[in-house]
């Protein structure tokens, strides 16, 4: 039987040897990352966004500063124990020093952002919470990076989970997201084990196209500068949801 989110102890999360094995350097894999929501997040006008979610925080910080160039507000929902508390202590003393060069890049590509990270990660909220219990309809922009593949090996859920992430912004909204592309089960460190279900460009494209107007997906090679997970590269994605925003000002 697959090993699906609920069977999981995500307090459990490495999140120190994640850290190691991902972000300690910007690596170039990430650096396209960034350079490619960035063109998209230049769309929008800084602060037009009230309320944005990061689908799944994790302990990666580079995604909420790049949603924090357009969103008054960004809401970081984390499962994971040990994930909520690295967020927290992050933003609450600033992001150590390994995420100034991410800064450097997103603030290089988009000239809105404040001058440090501390700054431009103010808006966000850290959440602890499943981001299964979102209520849809409540943000104007969701991103997700490196989730709803690497949560579980069911393909149903994976797509469940794609489901809810579409679901959490109201008609219009934004979507912003990045997949592992092929990503089987892995490892993290020398011992811990994780569940990973194999995706592509078509099955994102074939996933959101249901769900959004004119998904853009596009992919990376893999970046040999990170370990070898199993994975192809990366796979990513904007959208936007079909409708047009009900009162943007309490909405949004």
């Amino acid at each position: 039987m697959p090993v699906r989110n609920d069977d999981v102890d995500w307090d459990r999360w490495p999140v120190e040897d994640y850290l190691a094995e991902n972000y300690r350097t910007l690596h170039p894999s990430d650096a396209a990352v960034i350079a490619h929501h960035a063109a998209f997040y230049r769309t929008l006008p800084p602060g037009s966004i009230a309320r944005a979610v990061e689908f799944g925080a994790g302990p990666n910080l580079y995604p909420l500063m790049l949603a924090a160039a357009v969103s008054r507000r960004v809401d970081a929902v984390e499962a994971g124990a040990a994930n909520v508390a690295y967020l927290r202590r992050q933003l609450h003393r600033g992001p150590d020093a390994e995420w100034r060069p991410f800064h450097a890049l997103c603030r290089r590509l988009l000239p809105a952002l404040p001058a440090t990270p501390a700054r431009t990660l103010a808006p966000v909220r850290v959440v602890h919470g499943d981001v299964r219990t979102v209520p849809p309809g409540t943000y104007g922009l969701a991103s997700m990076h490196f989730v709803a593949e690497s949560v579980t090996e069911d393909r149903a859920e994976f797509e469940a989970l794609c489901r809810a992430f579409a679901a959490s912004v109201v008609p219009g909204g934004h979507l912003v997201a990045a997949f592992m592309e092929n990503m089987p089960t892995y490892r993290i460190g020398r011992a811990s084990r994780w569940p990973g279900c194999p995706v592509d460009a078509d099955t994102v494209r074939s996933v959101f196209a249901a769900l959004t107007e004119e998904p853009a997906v596009t992919r990376i090679d893999a970046d040999p500068t990170l370990p070898d997970y199993g994975d192809s590269g990366m796979v990513l994605m904007t959208a936007r949801t079909a409708g047009t925003p009900s009162r943007p000002a309490r909405c949004g």
